[in-house]
């Protein structure tokens, strides 16, 4: 793999694993190595996840992105780097032969393009991977090896630890204990017991710090394995030259640290294991889509039914789905019909009806029925992988707030190298006797009790859990920046059709006159417009389809221009217009004045039928309100965020739709170019704005806008040009982005002032500030516990936005 790669396409930015990263400094380092790769754009570390996401260009070369990693001390494996790249649709060169063993499944499809062999031959070499969507299965499986390691470790360091903590400090605190001891063993071969034990500890479990943090810090660039290995070291060296040479050191300076040495590795292995499970934990939501997909597919080929792996499906394969099955790619019904349940796509529980010529979403389940379909979109082209891929560039992404995080670790650890080395000066030099020891106790103290993990999970863990409970809700964050500035949103501007209403025409409304029954003039009109290929008549039709109704057969159809259309059906002669094709048939509207007034009010032009010259009915067919739209219009009010609309459509329509959902700045009538003029306009005095949309005219004013939304069920175009999508198609879903933005923001900067705070209150104290005046100096082991518990505390703080109920973050 040591060629340039050249994207097939536009590159995504593709996201890999990096091992041997621990704390805040390696995030910078790594970056900063990825940086300056040929061929890479931007770089950024989510330090949760220990995963780098790299935008890469022209001339970019895996191979070199590897090595600049393995120079700064961390690894990539190459089994990662391939996948990463593939899932970014950057395919690695690889010769002919590679795909030898696919020659025989594309026998079966011999009409197939050479492109779409290709595109074949590129899904089956990503395998498990791309069917399965591996990253979250990567993520957990990382996490579980690390976890059985650290157990291990720590099982280890424990056992060997306990009893010379045991024998050491129980002599301390009780004088029967020390003198029993004594007098059982000689304190010299005490001193060789401990020596043994803290020997397998220091150089076993606790090596991991030191062959990460020493060379570390001989490269100038310690970080916090350094601070660790320094302290470790520290206590040992001094113990070690206590039991062997002991003439070296003053009388009075001749003591043993032994159980601080073990102790402190086996806390922060203790903290470290913590760490894993919580971090492994902030995947959860990849893991979940990942689980989505089906793994096997049933497809026609060579007049046989197959069951195969979902990976080898390729674009215009049928597939049959039974009863209860997961539906493994994207298509499109070809014959059959049943309920699917896409609560997974929608959140909406109940199932949806499905016939030929409806959409399946590969994930979803389906219920009752058995159907065809043909398949669209496979492997990373599926809207399950793309919602993954989204999810995980979300959590990758680095929000600008962590930008200060980073400048701020970035010195930490030298400074607090700086603070021991001061420390332990103050206590050689003006400290009380023994003030070698005092000067070296307090001085690991200082070291170990700031190590900047806290700091470094502070942001990303909460970018990481924010993000998948986000999707959860249908959210998905394409830019991380969204997750910031949305919560500073005041003002959100919508689009109308297909955001706030439906987008396409539905029959709201038919009001009878007396004699005439509901259902028999619907099937009578539907006759008539049946012939016609208007969207307004095939918005009647299909009510009446959907009504379950005998639509009849209508002959003698005409259309009568700039009036209606008319035809005969079941004997019967139909009409059907506006008002003045009744006029024109002699037939007064007056009955339905009242009915044609509420209609108009509404934003609906009223449609009349007339069967056998008599007036019939009162029909309106428009494009309807979202079930969600006004209740999501009103909680963003109550969230303090005002609300306006923008849209090509008719002042009186616009109008009509807003006074229902509660709008009162409404802008119509306007072109692309308009909708972006109108966004400058109410931005004018400051305010941040973000606009909701989903076609390819509102692709400009998402892309203004300093947030832009699109409905997922909009087109490629919106979708690609916004910084959030709602996966579910309802603008409820701008409340909860807004609201899981508020509450992520929230909860960094909790985990901030713990993180900060907690470090500027305890290396003081670790220094020694408060013996003078109380005589208390802090323990290295203590030091350690404390240590351990922030980043404890920060994660388990973190992990509290997987419960955000929307309605508790205003």
């Amino acid at each position: 793999m040591n060629e340039t790669v050249k994207p097939i396409h536009k590159a995504e930015p593709f996201t890999v694993p990096v091992e041997g990263m621990t704390c805040a400094s390696c995030v910078r380092r790594v970056e900063n190595a990825a940086a300056k790769v040929a061929g890479i754009d931007r770089s950024a570390v989510n330090f949760a996840t220990k995963k780098l996401t790299v935008e890469s260009a022209e001339g970019f070369s895996p191979e070199e992105l590897t090595k600049a990693i393995r120079k700064v001390g961390y690894e990539i494996q190459p089994g990662a780097m391939d996948h990463a790249m593939r899932e970014a649709g950057m395919m690695p060169l690889v010769p002919p032969t590679a795909h030898a063993g696919h020659e025989h499944h594309h026998g079966h499809h011999p009409d197939h393009s050479a492109p779409d062999a290709q595109a074949h031959m590129d899904h089956a070499a990503m395998g498990h991977d791309q069917a399965g969507h591996a990253g979250g299965h990567d993520h957990m499986h990382m996490h579980q090896g690390e976890e059985g390691v650290l157990k291990r470790d720590l099982a280890i360091a424990f056992v060997l630890t306990l009893p010379l903590f045991v024998l050491e400090m129980a002599g301390h605190l009780y004088d029967p204990f020390h003198h029993w001891l004594m007098g059982v063993i000689e304190t010299q071969n005490l001193y060789y017991l401990y020596f043994a034990l803290a020997t397998v500890v220091v150089f076993g479990p606790g090596f991991r710090f030191l062959k990460l943090g020493l060379p570390a810090l001989l490269r100038g660039v310690p970080e916090m394995n350094s601070l660790v290995a320094v302290g470790v070291l520290a206590a040992y060296g001094y113990s070690l030259v206590t039991t062997f040479t002991p003439d070296l050191l003053p009388e009075s300076a001749r003591f043993v640290y032994y159980e601080a040495a073990t102790v402190i590795v086996t806390l922060i292995l203790f903290g470290r294991l913590l760490e894993a499970r919580a971090t492994g934990r902030t995947g959860e939501a990849i893991e979940k889509l990942s689980r989505l997909q089906a793994k096997t597919a049933r497809v026609e080929r060579d007049g046989k039914l197959l069951d195969i792996p979902t990976e080898q499906v390729v674009a215009g394969d049928v597939l049959v789905i039974r009863p209860g099955e997961r539906i493994p790619v994207d298509g499109t019904v070809i014959d059959g019909s049943s309920n699917v349940d896409e609560s997974m796509i929608s959140g909406e529980p109940l199932p949806v009806a499905k016939a030929a010529g409806a959409t399946v979403v590969g994930g979803t389940i389906n219920k009752t029925g058995a159907f065809r379909f043909r398949a669209d979109k496979v492997g990373r082209d599926t809207m399950l992988a793309q919602i993954i891929r989204m999810v995980e560039q979300a959590q990758g992404s680095k929000l600008p707030i962590q930008g200060l995080v980073d400048r701020v670790t970035a010195w930490f650890v030298p400074a607090v190298i700086l603070a021991a080395a001061l420390t332990f000066g103050v206590w050689f030099f003006v400290g009380p006797e023994p003030a070698l020891a005092h000067a070296l106790v307090n001085a690991v103290a200082v070291l170990i009790i700031a190590c900047p993990c806290a700091m470094g999970l502070a942001v990303p863990t909460s970018i990481v859990v924010g993000g998948g409970r986000a999707a959860e809700l249908g959210v998905l964050f394409r830019k991380g920046e969204a997750l910031q500035e949305l919560r500073n949103v005041q003002l959100v501007v919508v689009d109308k059709t297909g955001t706030v209403t439906k987008g396409r025409p539905e029959l709201t409304d038919l009001v009878t006159s007396q004699g005439f029954a509901e259902d028999e003039v619907l099937a009578l009109v539907a006759s008539v417009e049946a012939q016609s290929e208007h969207p307004i008549a095939e918005a009647i039709v299909k009510s009446a389809e959907a009504k379950g109704l005998v639509v009849p057969k209508a002959e003698k159809f005409a259309s009568v221009t700039g009036y209606g259309i008319e035809a005969e059906a079941d004997g019967r002669k139909i009409s059907v217009g506006a008002d003045r094709f009744m006029e024109k048939l002699g037939l007064s509207v007056e009955v339905f004045a009242k009915a044609a007034a509420r209609l108009g009010d509404e934003g609906k032009t009223p449609l009349y039928a007339s069967v056998d010259g008599k007036l019939a009915a009162v029909i309106a067919v428009a494009d309807p309100l979202k079930p969600s739209s006004r209740d999501a219009i009103r909680a963003l009010q109550a969230m303090g965020v005002e609300v306006a609309m923008v849209t090509g459509d008719n002042r009186r329509t616009a109008e009509a739709i807003a006074r229902q959902v509660g709008i009162k700045k409404v802008v119509a009538e306007v072109l692309p170019e308009g909708k972006v003029k109108a966004i400058h306009e109410m931005r004018a005095n400051g305010k941040r704005l973000a606009f909701v949309g989903d076609g390819i005219n509102d692709a400009p004013a998402l892309a203004e806008a300093d947030i832009g939304i699109a409905i997922g069920t909009g087109t490629d175009v919106a979708i690609e040009s916004a910084d959030v999508v709602l996966v579910g198609g309802e603008l409820s879903g701008a409340v909860s982005a807004i609201a899981m933005s508020r509450a992520t923001m929230t909860n960094i900067k909790q985990n901030l002032f713990w993180a900060f705070g907690y470090n500027v209150a305890l290396v003081p104290v670790a220094a020694g500030v408060l013996y003078p005046a109380f005589g208390w100096l802090l323990s290295p082991m203590i030091a350690a516990g404390a240590m351990a518990l922030s980043s404890v505390f920060v994660l388990g703080n973190a992990l509290r936005l997987k419960a955000v109920k929307v309605g508790e973050t205003r």
